[in-house]
């Protein structure tokens, strides 16, 4: 999901999705360890979309302080 969708949900929504795809990741790391995993891209591809939906949790308050 690009950066500007994520930035029209709530709060809550992001969170939400942020502990969805932790849970992803630690499903892909098991199977990782276990030599299941076809596509280890996945692995860098859910730690860069929790990465990018914690900035934007961390832009929200910052920008309700600046107006």
């Amino acid at each position: 999901m690009k950066a500007q969708e994520l930035r029209k949900k709530d709060k809550k929504e992001l969170e939400k999705t942020v502990l969805e795809l932790r849970k992803k990741l630690s499903d892909l790391r098991f199977k990782f360890s276990s030599n299941k995993l076809k596509n280890t891209k996945e692995i860098a591809n859910s730690k860069k979309e929790i990465a990018r939906i914690l900035t934007i949790l961390k832009e929200i308050p910052l920008g309700a302080q600046a107006k």
